[in-house]
């Protein structure tokens, strides 16, 4: 009796078992009916900031510009998924914008910097080439009161005579 019992819970577990197996193999195949899907395995690398582009930006700053009840800009910020901080620095870039617009363009030809660059190495060069003309008179001269005053000095050993 012992065995037939035993015989019977193991042929329970082996049936278990062979449906886990099945239900197993049945998923890994993807021929299972569960209106449950597993999650894709990858994810995004780097995440990526929304990026509005100028007419996106303009028509959302008309829009909150209209925006007169209270609540209505908040109702916007998230109907958009926008932060305040979004609104005040595009109005910041509107206002620089039309400051730019109206502000005067210098006439005439452009300076060349490649040009200016090239002018302002020769004014050193020239410079350079003056200080070194001033380091060598500036040098004889030094060496000059050198001679002389070792020529002093000789005079100056010699005894000098007292008067008395």
């Amino acid at each position: 009796m012992k065995n037939q019992s035993k015989d019977h819970m193991s042929e329970h577990a082996a049936f278990a078992i062979g449906d886990a197996l099945l239900e197993g193999a049945r998923r890994a195949s993807g021929n299972e009916a569960s209106p449950i899907a597993a999650p894709g395995p990858e994810v995004a690398a780097v995440a990526r900031r929304c990026q509005f582009p100028a007419g996106e930006r303009q028509r959302i700053l008309a829009v909150a510009d209209q925006c007169k009840l209270p609540g209505e800009i908040g109702a916007l910020l998230r109907k958009e998924g926008i932060y305040s901080s979004h609104l005040a620095a595009w109005r910041k870039q509107r206002a620089e914008a039309e400051r730019a617009a109206l502000t005067p363009k210098k006439r005439g030809v452009k300076a060349d910097p490649m040009l200016a660059e090239t002018r302002r190495y020769e004014l050193l060069e020239q410079e350079c080439a003056r200080l070194r003309v001033e380091l060598t008179k500036s040098n004889l001269i030094i060496d000059v009161q050198k001679k002389v005053s070792t020529l002093l000095g000789l005079l100056k050993d010699e005894p000098q005579v007292r008067k008395s």
